[in-house]
């Protein structure tokens, strides 16, 4: 591990398999990455949710109080309520979004699905994603978790990354490419 990197990605997917396996043991993994995904949710969508969160000077009851309101409204799992308030005793509550997502990526690990993302200059259609997803799925012979983003600047064509793999048929990468060839030449 480098030095005086903070919080590192080794310590977020600890506490991340932490809360995996604590969730196994209560047989209730579904049910909290479902509430993991609502509060990852929150914290995208809410600024003063996502402001109180990387405050580390917020005071730790205040904190407390409203993760209690939060997992009440919303019925959030006492093993995850517990989880985030352990993280705020710990003072590691600045985090909660990495670990949270590093936990996302362990159940679905687990589940032993592939991630795979999908950059497009058209927009797509939910039916032609699904698609998309299918037969990438036929191919790697995987269950695929497709992250979809549409992106205008590559004019035409698409971008798609799975692992270490990625292919880029986008008009931008060939202009580029075209650039290079020009510069060097």
């Amino acid at each position: 591990m480098s030095k005086n990197k903070g919080f590192s990605n080794t310590s977020a997917q600890r506490y991340s398999l932490a809360l995996y396996e604590l969730s196994n043991e209560a047989n209730s993994i579904v049910d909290i990455e479902k509430h993991t995904l609502a509060i990852l949710d929150l914290i995208e969508k809410n600024k003063d949710f996502n402001n109180l969160i990387k405050d580390p000077t917020e005071n730790q009851e205040n904190l407390i109080s409203v993760i209690n309101k939060i997992s009440e409204t919303f019925k959030v799992n006492d093993l995850l309520k517990n989880f985030m308030t352990f993280l705020i005793k710990k003072r590691r509550f600045f985090y909660l979004e990495k670990i949270l997502k590093s936990f996302i990526e362990i159940c679905s690990e687990k589940r032993g699905e592939i991630k795979a993302e999908i950059q497009s200059a058209k927009e797509l259609s939910n039916e032609e994603i699904s698609k998309i997803t299918e037969e990438l799925s036929q191919n790697f012979s995987s269950k695929m978790k497709l992250n979809y983003k549409h992106d205008k600047s590559l004019i035409g064509g698409l971008i798609v990354k799975i692992g270490s793999t990625m292919v880029d048929t986008s008009i931008k990468n060939k202009l580029q490419q075209i650039e290079n060839r020009m510069i060097e030449a």
